[in-house]
């Protein structure tokens, strides 16, 4: 059995990462990449970089294609176009991308550290009212907020 990990390792081998620091050069271009994030809408609602798309995972084939509820035209468009895949730590977004290079996406890559390297990296992240989020207000959103039956069991001591 894989692990969560083991999927992401395995995906790397063909999906190329950019650093929080290439993107925002990237970003500075004449032609700078789509940036396509694919968390919940609840997660992008409160912070997300200015300019990105919100395409939930679970609904990324069906947006990437025409003729779906779910059809997003700006992202069937850019198959051939630089797109950045965002979403919180830089997991999620390796999924997606290699999804989306089957799915005939030609110059696709994921945001290495995802939203989290963006806030560390000091770059301006929005919340759903075009307001910028404050850099601890960032941090601590992007805390994970486990609860107790999401912890691994504890080991028993005999």
């Amino acid at each position: 059995m894989k692990t969560f990990q083991d999927l992401i390792k395995d995906c790397l081998e063909s999906v190329d990462e950019v650093f929080p620091w290439t993107l925002t050069e990237l970003l500075e271009t004449d032609h700078p990449p789509l940036l396509l994030d694919i968390r919940e809408p609840y997660e992008f609602d409160k912070l997300h970089i200015q300019g990105a798309v919100n395409v939930p995972r679970g609904i990324l084939e069906t947006a990437s294609e025409y003729g779906y509820d779910e059809t997003v035209p700006e992202l069937v468009n850019a198959r051939n176009k630089e797109i950045v895949v965002i979403c919180r730590s830089g997991n999620r977004s390796v999924l997606a991308a290699y999804t989306m290079q089957i799915l005939g996406f030609h110059h696709v890559k994921s945001l290495k550290t995802g939203v989290k390297g963006w806030n560390e990296f000091e770059q301006p992240l929005y919340n759903k009212n075009g307001e910028l989020v404050d850099v601890d207000t960032a941090d601590e959103i992007l805390l994970p907020h486990l609860r107790d039956d999401q912890l691994p069991p504890k080991k028993q001591v005999a």
